[in-house]
């Protein structure tokens, strides 16, 4: 079953949620509400605000109450992929040009931090202290993830713990902290919203991971940037330190730099996929989707969990 269709429930409101979004990256600045609408036209799966609606249904849901912070981790998301492509120097998102190809760095870096900027100024409508300490560590350790990936670029002599730490703040703690600031929003008890965290947590780790493993499996419609595209911008991801391990790749992975073109990393691709690096990473994405629906079962029952564990299925086995 698709994503849409699990969440068909929902549709009234996220719409609700888009309309906002709409709204929000809009600016009395017209190149920054262009820059801001083509990303936000260019779609997404709007994962994060499912989980902080479904979180939400665990205490007292009020949709004109809980969408601040759908929207809040939102537009986070969406600034951290603004600076992510001038990091990677990323000419395609989801098929379309980002920000920084269509304008250049200084208007993608502008619109990234506006909407982070807005971001902030939308969970101030939340009035829960805990809320507010929870976005600004988070807030935090996706800044310092983002600091470790430019350091680490083409260096494949970091390790595995290296590697999880980088996805855990990049990633996971953004889809964790959907997960508890919608239950917080909602009102639930301290067990619950820390499950839900917990939940969340695992499930990032799991989905970067399977992303991770995409970049490689995936073909460049269904991705809608090149094949291996992490690597050629020098982000080195889990089937790629399980590759090392190979005698004969790791001297080609090595040779990896800058200056490496599409045609010449096509044969190191195809050389690691006949390596057990993919299958390794696969096993290592299915651990940490065990551990979620572990925290998964101290919750109650209903619809909410049952479409918790239906998306958590469909993140294990996504192709694209």
């Amino acid at each position: 079953m698709k994503l849409k269709a699990m969440i068909s429930f929902l549709n009234h409101d996220i719409d609700i949620i888009e309309k906002e979004l709409e709204q929000t990256v809009r600016s009395d600045y017209a190149l920054l509400s262009e820059a801001g609408l083509h990303l936000l036209q260019a779609g997404g799966k709007r994962i994060r605000p499912v989980f902080v609606l479904l979180s939400g249904m665990f205490g007292d849901y009020d949709i004109n109450k809980i969408k601040y912070v759908a929207v809040a981790l939102e537009l986070i998301h969406m600034a951290s992929l603004v600076h992510d492509d001038v990091i990677d120097d990323a000419e395609l998102r989801r098929g379309k040009p980002t920000i920084k190809a269509k304008w250049d760095n200084r208007i993608a870096m502008y619109t990234g931090d506006y909407m982070f900027a807005r971001s902030l100024e939308y969970m101030t409508k939340i009035n829960h202290p805990m809320a507010h300490e929870i976005l600004s560590k988070m807030v935090v350790e996706l800044c310092l993830g983002e600091i470790e990936q430019v350091k680490d670029k083409y260096n494949m002599d970091q390790n595995l713990r290296t590697y999880l730490r980088r996805i855990k703040r990049k990633t996971a703690l953004l889809i964790a902290g959907s997960c508890q600031l919608g239950a917080i929003a909602a009102g639930t008890d301290e067990k619950t919203h820390k499950a839900l965290y917990w939940f969340g947590y695992y499930v990032g780790m799991s989905y970067q991971i399977i992303d991770d493993v995409l970049d490689f499996t995936s073909t460049e419609e269904e991705l809608g940037k090149p094949v291996g595209g992490d690597l050629l911008q020098g982000n080195v991801t889990l089937p790629v330190l399980y590759a090392l391990k190979n005698p004969t790749l790791e001297g080609q992975l090595k040779l990896i730099n800058s200056e490496t073109t599409e045609k010449q990393l096509k044969p190191v691709i195809e050389s690691l996929k006949q390596t057990d690096a993919i299958d390794r990473s696969i096993r290592v994405s299915e651990m940490y989707l065990k551990k979620a629906f572990e925290q998964l079962g101290k919750l109650p029952r209903g619809r909410a969990r049952t479409s918790l564990a239906s998306i958590a299925k469909y993140i294990g086995k996504r192709k694209f």
